[in-house]
This record gives structure tokens, sequence and C-alpha cells, in this order.
């Protein structure tokens, strides 16, 4: 007798502060940008997203409407379960907080925020979460690297290659895969940047998947060139496929995967 088959669709979306296509941020009022919010929560429920990893996304700053935009996105996409993790953040007059965020249709069982630094402004880190997926303990890392300097992106690669090594030999015998791990890499996949050196990384372990294809671009989401943004899946994500959204709602399109456990 065959075992069910769980079908699992995953986002990942940098949403740029909610600012849209401005390229300045600050510009626009709360109401503009929770405008813009609802168009992306419509999206995620038009792709049936179980699943969704944010980066740049606000909780009460000044610059993006001083409201807490995960919140407001779970409400709207009707998804009953949340986790932030904030990188950055800054009390006073110019309040700042925001990092990456996680919306899921499944319980989140356990979950970890690994800041690379203590900048006031622009700081990177990644966000793990740990979902229960129909009784699958399904790992899963939102990363977001340095988006200036390559030393600085391997430095964080170097800081959760450690971090997952060290995780892994804590609770990996209870996960069902080895950790997904997407985001926005702020780097293409050529040979000398942290995109393809993670690739390296993570196939000494597994048969791990680069997602999207060479082909599908990201970025900048008008006309995009390149790619910024990437899935990683493990073997046991099987029949894994991907799409690039066509959608002008941040400087960067979503990637979609879809596969089954």
């Amino acid at each position: 007798m065959r075992a069910t088959r769980h079908r699992l669709r995953l986002l990942t979306f940098n949403i740029a502060h909610g600012r849209g296509l401005s390229p300045i941020q600050g510009l626009l009022t709360q109401r503009r940008i929770k405008a813009n919010l609802l168009k992306i929560s419509r999206l995620l429920t038009t792709v049936e997203a179980d699943v969704v990893a944010f980066q740049e996304i606000d909780r009460h700053s000044r610059w993006a409407g001083n409201f807490d935009q995960l919140e407001f996105l779970r409400e709207h996409a009707r998804m009953p379960h949340a986790v932030f993790g904030i990188n950055t953040q800054r009390e006073g007059l110019l309040n700042l907080c925001y990092g990456n965020g996680l919306l899921s249709q499944y319980p989140i069982l356990r979950f970890e925020n690994v800041v690379f630094g203590k900048k006031q402004i622009g700081e990177k880190g990644f966000l793990f979460t740990e979902l229960d997926v129909a009784g699958h303990r399904v790992p899963i890392i939102n990363l977001h690297l340095h988006y200036r300097s390559r030393v600085q992106r391997f430095r964080q690669l170097d800081r959760l290659t450690e971090w997952l090594g060290h995780e892994h030999r804590r609770h990996g015998a209870h996960w069902s895969m080895p950790p997904i791990i997407c985001g926005d890499f702020n780097a293409p996949r050529v040979e000398w940047d942290v995109t393809a050196s993670l690739h390296d990384h993570l196939v000494r372990f597994a048969d791990y998947r680069l997602l999207p294809d060479p082909t599908d671009h990201t970025f900048p989401s008008a006309w995009p060139q390149t790619t910024y943004d990437f899935i990683f899946v493990p073997p046991e994500c099987r029949r894994a496929h991907s799409v690039v959204v066509k959608s002008f709602l941040s400087d960067h399109r979503p990637v979609l995967v879809e596969f089954e456990l």
C-alpha cells in the first residue's frame, strides 16, 4: 500500500518593506503600503502558498508605516501561523524594526533567529523554523545576505554552515529531511560568490537542487536580468519544480516551489 504524499508549496519573497517599486524608502504613506501588502496577500492566495518566507518585512518601523506587516499579511492571507525574525532594531524618533518573517498553514514547532551582526540599519540574518507538515518535521531556513560586500556574504555563509552543523548534531535525528534553505542571497549563481559556494557545500551531504532554473530571473522585477532569490531543496522534496512569479509588488520577484513529501 502506497504512503500518502503531501504536496507543499513554498514561496520566498523579498517585499522591500512594502514599498512596491518606489526607489526610495520612507516616502509612502501607511495607506499606500497597506494597499501594496493587500496585493501581496492576494498573490499568496492566488498561488496557493502553504509556506511563505519573507525578507525585508517590518514590524513598527517609521519608514514603513509603523505597523506589523507580518501580522497584516497573516490576517489578510488567512494563514494561521507566523513567526518574525528581527535583524535590525532601533529605538527613537526614527524607529526601525525589521528582518525576515514566515507564514505557514502548518504548525511551527520550533524557531530560532540568528543575526549576523549588531548594526542599527541594514543588518542581515536567517530565521530557522521547524514545521509539522502532516507528521513530517520539515526544517526551513529563511536567509538574507549582505547586499553589497562579497566578503561579508562569505562571512555570513560561514556563520550559517557552522550553525547548520551544530543544529544537525543536536536535532537532525528528528527531522524528516535536511533543511530547505531559501531567501535573498544578493548574489547570482556564479562560481565565485556565495550561492554556488553554498550549493557546493550542501551537495556533500545530500543531493540538493538549486531552484529556480538558471534562465528564470528575479531582479529587478520590472525587467529581470539576474537572480538573487533561491530555494535549495533536498532530495526528500520529491518532484520539485519552481516558477518565478510575474509580479511588480517589490523590486524582487517571488520564487514558488512545489514538491511532494
